[in-house]
Parts: structure tokens; C-alpha cells; sequence
């Protein structure tokens, strides 16, 4: 691979390809933005039950359990699977010189995957779920799931197959790594815990592997795809220290798998499998080093750029979260935090933080250029970055706050639940607030995204040309 940072004639963009993906793109964000208030409404959901949990308990598929299975699959399927589908098929195909190809089949598998999804979360409401983490609609839904996400990543597959820039960039690699290897870790989950279930401890296994796998190996990459695509191209700069970038890469790509069963320690298992989690885990530090080294220029905040700031922040997260998960695993700290409220935060914080943060700058960006419509007011996207910010970080300090606390009360044998509960309970409430802080600004992202496209629908209407910015301010 060609370890150049991308110039800017290489990444200039085509106007085929925001004119062919305008209308897929235009449907996976816009049902992500609505998955992603479904998803915020049940994360309050579930918060408040965590220290009330008589809320909703009358209601059969509003109780805990249900809700969780709910908001988790909302959260994956809904707006994170449409969100990286759309910035990683966009980046593709601009970075490839060429329209894209197969639009009508990303068009079609769009439609065909927010069914499955909305046919799997009637399922889960109804008690169909399995009780396997990232895999809780029902084994008849993952199918349909499967074709439909390989028909949406089809064009950005081509558009990397038949690129005419035969030069590869970072974020190709990330990008196209991304779509190939979640059609491959979702099929393999699907024959060893649906369809042909392994048996015994096995299933805990795999499951840890494809819970690590579904974040670090698909959702993650196309975060830093469009991190490595966004830096260069908004502030001019060459990033430095590309060399190294391959490097990264494939560090993440041999060692992230392995790292899902940390989870299993003290688990009967043979010992070897959490060792070798631990081991990998501190292994992937240098990825996050290299990461750091490339992206430094974007860890300063992008000078007032709301997009860059999405992007730095991003990244902060994603590399404090990568040394909490390297630091934590060893079996010092797993035997405190295990089965506690620690693991919801570190997932928290790798989801809502490290991979939406990017994910929300890539669409800040791409949306008027696929559009031909300004953003109506950068005041609502500092809102949404303020917002989003402030929310997730009162929610994973309080949790994680509240799993320490939770984790030495469990080891103490003078304590009962009761006091346990009592004394994480003030910490949950915070967590409560800092959900709530989160959903008003994926309301005002959303509600933003919206009128961006009732903008530019007006524009096809009346005729008039597209004012399209030059960047995004």
C-alpha cells in the first residue's frame, strides 16, 4: 500500500459522486438520525430504571431487560450501522475519481435493512429476543440483515475496486476494511450462535469475540476513515508521520478480535483465552500511539472548525478509552469492575464518543456537498457539539463512578446489596441527566439534518441552483 497523505487534487471530488449517491446517502442519514432519537429515548429509558425500577414496569416490553435489548439494537443496527454505512460508501467513492456504481442496489438495501430492523425490534418488544449482545433480534431477522448490508456496501466496494486514483489512502483502508469485515464477522456469529450454535462455554467465547469484533472491526474504522479523510482535507495539511500509518492499521486489524474476551476473566474458561485478551489489549497500545502521532493536529481542537472539533474529540475519546480498556483488563482491576456498571461505561464511551463524535463531523461535512445546501446555522451544530460533549461525559464519568463504587461494595462481605444499590444510586441519577443532555442534542442534530433537507428539496422544486459551501463552517 502507497503511504501518501492524499493531495488535494486527489481528493477532490467529482461531482458524479455526490450527484449518483445523493439519493441512498440521503436515506441512510436520514433514517439514521431517526434511529438515533429512538435510541436516545430508550438510553433514558433504561437509565432511569437502573435507579427506579418501577418505571414502566407495568409495561411488558418497556421492562429492563426488553428496553436494554431495545436501545442496544436501535443503537447498532439503526443509526450506527446507516451512519457507517453512508460516510464509509461517501469516502469511497470520492476517494476512487469515479461515480459511483451500483446505486440503485445501495438504494434497495437501504429500504430492505430498516424493515429488518424495524421487523427485529417488534420482535424484541414482544419477547423474541435472544439474550445474545449485539445479536438480540431473533435469528429469522439476521439474514435479511446480512444480504441488505452487503447490497449497501456494494458500491463502495466497486468504488474502491474500479478506482481511477490507483494511489491508497488511510482512509481506504479503514473504510473498506469496515465493510468487508463486518459481512464477515456478522455471517460467522450467525452460524455459531443462531443457526449452528456451538455449545458450552464456547458460545461465551464467540460471543465476546463478535461483541469486540462489531465495534473495534466495523464500527471503529469507519470513525477514523473519515478522521483520516476530514484532517487533511479541511485544514491542508499533510499528516504527519504517514509512514507509520500502515502500521496502526494493521495492528488494529490482527489484535482487536482477540481483545473481547478480557470480559471472561475469572470466567470458566480456559485461562489462556482472557490472557491472551489481556496481552492484545496492551498490544493495540501502539496503534493508539500511532493514531496519536498521525491525528495530532486534529487532537487541537481544528481551531473553532465544528467539524474538526467533532473529529478531535473523537479521537481524545477514542484514544483515552483504548488506555482505560488496556489498564482495566489485566485481573487486578477486571476482578473490581466486572459485572458492574464500568463495562456499560467503557461501552459508552467507545460508541457514543468514540465513533458518533466522527461520525457526526463526516456528516456535517458530506451533507451539503450531496445536497447543494448550506447548512442553515452553524450556531445548532456548536449546540449539537456542546451538547453531545457535555452529555456524554456526565454519563460515562458517573457510571463509571458508580461500577467502582459497585465493584469494592461487592467485595466487601459486610455490605448487602441494599447499601450497595443506595451508594451508586446518586451516580445513576447523574448518569440519568447526562442521558438526557445527550438526546436534546441528537434532537437538535436531527431536527438540523431535517431542515437541510426540506432546504434542498425546495431547491429541486423551485429550480434554483444549489448553494453548495466550499466547507463546512
Amino acid at each position: 500500500m502507497i503511504t501518501h497523505a492524499p493531495s488535494t487534487a486527489a481528493t477532490a471530488a467529482p461531482s458524479e459522486t455526490d450527484l449518483t449517491a445523493r439519493k441512498p446517502l440521503g436515506m441512510l442519514l436520514a433514517a439514521a438520525f431517526l434511529w438515533l432519537l429512538v435510541s436516545g429515548g430508550l438510553s433514558l429509558v433504561t437509565a432511569i430504571q437502573l435507579h427506579t425500577p418501577g418505571f414502566l414496569a407495568d409495561c411488558a416490553m418497556f421492562t429492563h431487560g426488553r428496553a436494554q435489548a431495545l436501545q442496544e439494537t436501535v443503537f447498532i443496527y439503526g443509526w450506527a450501522a446507516n451512519a457507517a454505512f453512508a460516510v464509509a460508501v461517501w469516502i469511497l467513492g470520492r476517494l476512487s475519481g469515479a461515480p459511483l456504481r451500483g446505486v440503485g442496489l445501495m438504494t434497495v438495501g437501504t429500504f430492505f435493512w430498516n424493515l429488518a430492523v424495524l421487523v427485529g425490534l417488534v420482535a424484541i418488544a414482544v419477547g423474541e429476543l435472544t439474550g445474545i449482545p449485539f445479536l438480540q433480534m431473533p435469528a429469522y431477522v439476521h439474514p435479511f440483515l446480512l444480504v441488505a448490508g452487503a447490497a449497501i456496501a456494494t458500491p463502495g466496494i466497486l468504488a474502491w475496486t474500479g478506482r481511477r486514483i490507483t494511489t491508497m489512502f488511510a482512509a481506504q483502508w479503514y473504510a473498506v476494511a469496515a465493510l468487508l469485515l463486518f459481512v464477515w464477522s456478522y455471517s460467522t456469529a450467525q452460524v455459531l450462535l443462531l443457526a449452528s450454535p456451538v455449545h458450552g462455554v464456547a458460545q461465551a467465547v464467540v460471543a465476546a469475540w463478535f461483541a469486540e469484533t462489531e465495534v473495534s472491526l466495523w464500527l471503529i474504522p469507519v470513525a477514523l476513515a473519515a478522521a483520516y479523510y476530514l484532517l487533511p482535507k479541511i485544514s491542508g495539511r499533510v499528516i504527519p508521520n504517514y509512514d507509520y500509518a500502515p502500521h496502526g492499521f494493521w495492528t488494529l486489524i490482527f489484535f482487536a478480535s482477540f481483545t473481547g474476551a478480557r470480559s471472561l476473566v475469572g470466567a470458566p474458561v480456559p485461562a489462556w483465552i482472557p490472557t491472551l485478551a489481556i496481552v492484545c489489549s496492551s498490544l493495540l497500545l501502539f496503534h493508539y500511539f500511532v493514531l496519536g502521532l498521525n491525528l495530532r493536529a486534529g487532537l487541537a481542537g481544528g481551531r473553532g472548525n465544528p467539524i474538526l472539533s467533532f473529529v478531535s474529540a473523537g479521537l481524545l475519546v477514542y484514544l483515552l478509552g483504548g488506555i482505560v480498556t488496556a489498564v482495566f483488563a489485566f485481573r487486578g482491576f477486571a476482578q473490581i469492575v466486572q459485572f458492574t456498571f464500568f463495562p456499560v461505561a467503557q461501552l459508552k464511551l467507545m460508541l457514543a464518543g468514540a465513533f458518533s463524535l466522527p461520525i457526526f463531523g463526516a456528516i456535517y461535512f458530506l451533507a451539503p456537498r450531496v445536497t447543494g445546501v448550506a447548512w442553515p446555522s452553524t450556531a445548532l451544530i456548536r449546540a449539537h457539539f456542546v451538547l453531545t460533549v457535555l452529555g456524554l461525559t456526565v454519563t460515562v464519568v458517573s457510571l463509571a463512578i458508580a461500577g467502582w463504587v459497585q465493584g469494592h461494595g461487592l467485595l466487601d462481605p459486610a455490605k448487602n446489596f441494599a447499601a450497595i444499590a443506595a451508594s451508586t444510586k446518586p451516580w445513576l441519577l447523574a448518569a440519568t441527566a447526562g442521558e438526557a443532555i445527550f438526546l436534546l442534542g441528537s434532537v437538535i442534530a436531527a431536527f438540523h439534518f431535517f431542515r437541510l433537507q426540506c432546504a434542498a428539496c425546495r431547491g429541486l422544486l423551485c429550480g434554483s441552483p444549489a448553494t453548495l459551501e466550499a466547507s463546512a463552517s
